[in-house]
């Protein structure tokens, strides 16, 4: 049996996806969160992720850690 997807973003798969420094990835998550609407600690979703930047999530994939 397969091990289920994350569906979460973290800094760290945005900082592999650009190449942005940590403190740069952590600052576009922040923002993305802000301007959904999300409060201080709640989560994104990769979904949410890839509407807000335009990105399919096919790309992002392969940039994110399992």
């Amino acid at each position: 049996m397969s091990q289920p997807k994350r569906i979460t973003i973290f800094p760290k798969d945005i900082e592999r996806l650009t190449g942005w420094s940590p403190r740069s990835a952590q600052r576009f998550l922040q923002e993305v969160r802000k301007l959904l609407g999300k409060k201080e600690g709640e989560i994104l979703t990769l979904t949410e992720f890839c509407a807000h930047t335009g990105l399919k999530e096919e790309q992002v994939r392969p940039f994110m850690s399992d």
